[in-house]
């Protein structure tokens, strides 16, 4: 059977307005977690009608973003290291990947207590914890980070800091593409600061000659 016409272009409308609308909300919802549906819509440039059409509440806008950060982060977490990397390299390989997607995390954080639970946000982040506490776990047992701190609080310890670094270049605090929080990364992980310079550098090339290999 033949496809009516205008049925592609309205389908291909129809995914560029929920993609529209998903990315105003992870921009205004990491701003402001009390942003209303109306507001979004108007922010996306969209009536609400249409927003309504792809998201009929409030809750099912914010499962989509959950579900995208999810893929995002997760994807971010399993390119992020190299297993035959020197744990300081798998560490700032693994900051400079994720900063990429780290606003949705952001946004995630944003919303966790009141919208999504913490059980949500936990189950989404937990691949990237869990690899970022191999790492520092790795690096304590080769004498290259701090081992005052188990593994695991170390990394939440830098998840918040993190956090806090993307907040001040949404503010306009800060300019940082990711290497000056993979610095300080390595840096409160216990790597000199001349020596965590030197490794983001060189991870940082190493990530952009890959990028063209592969394009």
């Amino acid at each position: 059977m033949s496809q009516p016409v205008g049925r592609v272009p309205q389908r291909r409308n129809a995914r560029s307005n929920r993609a529209r609308i998903l990315a105003t909300a992870r921009q205004e919802l990491g701003r402001n977690p009390d942003t209303t549906l109306e507001e979004l819509a108007r922010a996306s440039g969209v009536v609400r009608r249409t927003l309504f059409g792809h998201f009929p509440g409030r809750a099912a806008l914010l499962e989509a973003l959950a579900e995208e950060a999810a893929e995002a982060l997760q994807a971010a977490a399993a390119a992020g290291v190299k297993a035959a990397d020197p744990a300081e390299r798998a560490l700032a390989r693994f900051s400079l990947s994720m900063w990429p997607v780290g606003d949705r995390y952001r946004m995630l954080l944003a919303l966790a207590q009141r919208d999504l639970g913490m059980e949500r946000v936990t189950e989404i982040l937990e691949p990237a914890r869990v690899k970022v506490t191999a790492i520092l776990e790795r690096g304590q047992r080769d004498g290259v980070f701090h081992s005052h701190l188990p593994p695991a609080v170390m990394g939440a310890g830098l998840e918040g800091m993190t956090v806090a670094l993307l907040e001040e270049v949404n503010t306009g605090a800060l300019e940082d593409d990711g290497t000056r929080t993979a610095v300080a990364t390595l840096i409160a992980a216990g790597v000199l600061e001349k020596q965590a310079r030197l490794v983001v550098d060189d991870v940082a090339a190493a990530i952009a000659a890959e990028a063209v290999a592969d394009s």
